[in-house]
């Protein structure tokens, strides 16, 4: 079928662009590594105005600040797997980059570009849950941080504004003896998720029990979401143990509302949650324990 015809501009700047976006409004859309906007374009899903590029602004490499991981919004899911500092304090990224479409999209998709399209299945959008990490967001109006929790409002739908961008990502350095995991269940390779799990499992300096879980899910819902804690209190102080393990990835699935579609069934879904749930925080237990490579 073809685009719609759009006007084109590059910047070499997120303030330029959130300038722009302020003109344009709803009738502009940014172009990252395009991985979903030019299907969506050429399926003329959507019919923009303006076409703004921001490739030429610069991506600045991850550094450490206020004991937070920074990385630019354009971080290609290719440096998610190969950058050291990356590996070493959110290891998380790069367990899950791997699962990201096929080469081409890791070489060409952004860490800004996935959280801010906000598919439900995408594997960062989990992933950014289960570490907790913040979004710094600049629109024409100034910027502020949001909560990845606060980011993924329903299908597709984030709360950004229409003239608002995501410049940012930052993820809280991770406590000793922490430890993570990520499985997924895909038709095929490079497909998107029927069902993703991720999961953070602390444990205690002290008696080696759990000490704090964080666990979120992609493919069940309208949204990536986290469970909700009053479903996790239950392994705080196990040792994670078989049996607790296979409690807690009932009870978790029991609370899910799926759905169906030509994927899989809602019922199939549910039985998913619980099979990954158990292997996520059993890997993550592991890997706090040191018994598991980051990879």
């Amino acid at each position: 079928m073809g685009c719609a015809p759009f006007d084109y501009v590059t910047v070499d700047s997120f303030e330029h662009a959130a300038q722009l976006l302020r003109t344009y409004g709803e009738d502009a859309k940014l172009l990252a590594g395009g991985q979903s906007l030019i299907p969506m374009l050429n399926l003329r899903l959507l019919r923009p105005s303006v076409l703004i590029d921001l490739n030429s602004v610069p991506a600045h490499a991850p550094i450490i600040t206020d004991g937070e991981l920074r990385l630019s919004a354009l971080t290609r899911h290719r440096s998610l797997l190969e950058d050291r500092l990356i590996e070493a304090h959110a290891p998380l990224l790069p367990m899950v980059a791997k699962h990201i479409g096929n080469v081409r999209v890791r070489n060409r998709g952004t860490i800004g570009g996935s959280l801010a399209h906000g598919d439900p299945s995408a594997e960062l959008c989990v992933a950014a849950l289960a570490v907790d990490a913040r979004v710094d967001v600049l629109g024409s109006s100034g910027g502020r941080t949001l909560n990845a929790s606060d980011l993924f409002v329903g299908y597709l739908t984030t709360s950004l504004e229409p003239d608002e961008m995501i410049t940012a990502v930052r993820i809280p350095l991770p406590a000793p003896r922490t430890g993570w995991a990520f499985e997924e269940v895909v038709r095929r390779g490079s497909d998107f998720a029927v069902v993703a799990v991720a999961a953070r499992v602390r444990l205690s300096d002290v008696d080696g029990t759990i000490s704090d879980v964080a666990l979120a899910l992609g493919g069940v819902g309208d949204r990536a979401m986290t469970v909700d804690a009053p479903l996790l209190t239950s392994a705080v102080g196990t040792d994670g143990s078989d049996e607790s393990l296979d409690e807690i990835a009932a009870m978790i699935a029991a609370h899910v509302e799926p759905f169906s579609d030509v994927r899989a069934s809602a019922a199939y879904r549910r039985h998913l949650v619980a099979v990954l749930t158990r292997r996520a925080l059993a890997g993550a237990i592991a890997r706090a324990r040191g018994g598991a490579s980051h990879r």
